[in-house]
Formats: structure tokens, sequence, C-alpha cells
């Protein structure tokens, strides 16, 4: 498995490259945000990320990383840091981080962080359309990699369109799976001004969706 290591301290990131290769790890090593554009393809399973750069901001790459490539699914990224504060930790959890280490550490319980990260992140079902992707374990959606808040409705009927692509789904069917019982008593309305709202947090124009269509008569759809 590949990992990019992303730290501008060179004895730190030497010593990164020798234990993660002793732990069975292929690595690339980087120093700089620069070097991590030009090095990295995002086929890696997993980055590990100093917040500190020289020419930029650790959590500021990763958005940008995932940006640029434009995948399914987001590589997943372990934040390091000498800066011990809550709105560092904050900053980068809400990038989509999967973890956040203080300098300095110990190595083999970074060694067991990462083991954690990459056996939760091959064992995590992922929904993807698009540039869109939605983790169900952890009730997350990323948009070009940026996380996208979404109320408790939406994010159902998100999750339910991306389970169902490809699939018209009726005003019966969304009012069935997404309220249930109550379902009764909620008119059609509400099921297209709760689209709407979704689609105004997703789409990149929300007169004319990409993601969640239309079908005259029938429905909607999400994906060809």
């Amino acid at each position: 498995m590949w990992i990019g290591i992303i730290e501008d301290d060179r004895l730190l990131n030497q010593a990164l490259e020798i234990a993660l290769r002793e732990a069975g790890y292929d690595t690339v090593s980087i120093h700089s945000k620069k070097e991590a554009f030009t090095l990295l393809d995002g086929r890696e399973d997993l980055l590990l990320i100093d917040i500190g750069l020289p020419d930029g901001d650790g959590v500021r790459l990763y958005q940008e990383l995932q940006k640029k490539w434009k995948q399914k699914q987001m590589v997943p990224a372990v934040f390091l840091t000498a800066r011990d504060e809550e709105r560092d930790m904050l900053a980068a959890f809400d990038v989509g981080a999967e973890d956040y280490v203080v300098k300095p550490f110990s190595m083999r319980v970074l060694l067991k962080r990462i083991e954690v990260v990459l056996r939760r992140n091959r064992e995590e079902s992922v929904l993807a359309c698009r540039d869109l992707t939605l983790y169900p374990e952890r009730k997350q959606v990323f948009l070009f990699g940026e996380e996208v808040c979404l109320t408790a409705k939406e994010y159902q009927l998100l999750e339910c369109f991306m389970s169902n692509q490809g699939q018209v789904l009726t005003i019966d069917n969304l009012l069935e799976k997404i309220w249930g019982l109550d379902g009764e008593f909620v008119s059609e309305n509400t099921v297209s001004v709760t689209i709407g709202r979704l689609r105004k947090k997703i789409e990149p124009d929300p007169c004319r969706p990409v993601y969640i269509r239309n079908v005259f008569g029938l429905g909607y759809r999400m994906g060809e």
C-alpha cells in the first residue's frame, strides 16, 4: 500500500519513511506543497500531511488535491502538527481528516493509527456520483473534497438517490423510504421543496441539475 509523506522536516520525513517501509508500506516523500502537486496522483492509499508546510497550509493543500483529482473516493489523510490547538484540529476534521497527531509522537502509536485508518477505509462502504461522495457510516457528504452540511431529511434523500442510481424514484417511493408512516400525512410539495433545498447545496446550477434530475411525469433519477 502506498503512503504519501508530506513533511518539510527532512529528518522527520526520513524517519517516517524508514518506519513505514519497515512496516511493509511503500512511500513517496514530499517536502512542500509544490512537490505534492507534482509527485502525488491520487492513487495513494493514505496521506500523512504536516499542517505547517513552508509554502502553504496542509489543510488547504488537502482540499486542493481533492479538487484536482476529482475522485469518487477521497484519499484518507492523517494530519501532523506541532501545534496542539483546537482550531487546527477542527479545521483538519472539517475537510475530512481521518486522524490528527500532535508532535512529538510515538512512531509505534502512529503506525497503529495508520493501520486503523486503512482498515476502516477498506471496510467502509462509500457511495459516489461524479464529484459527490457519501460515507453512510459517518453520515458525511463531500463535494469536490469539501464537506456539505445537510439537514437530516436532505441527507436521507441524498443517500436514497445515491443508493439507487439509475433508477427512477417516484414521489410515493420517496415518501415511503424517507418519511415512512408519516408519509401519509406529508404532501408531495414537501418532497419537491426538500429536493429543491438539497439541489441548492450540491448542484453547480440548481436550475439545470446534473445530479438529481426530473423524469417527466414519473419522478426523479440520479445518474444516467
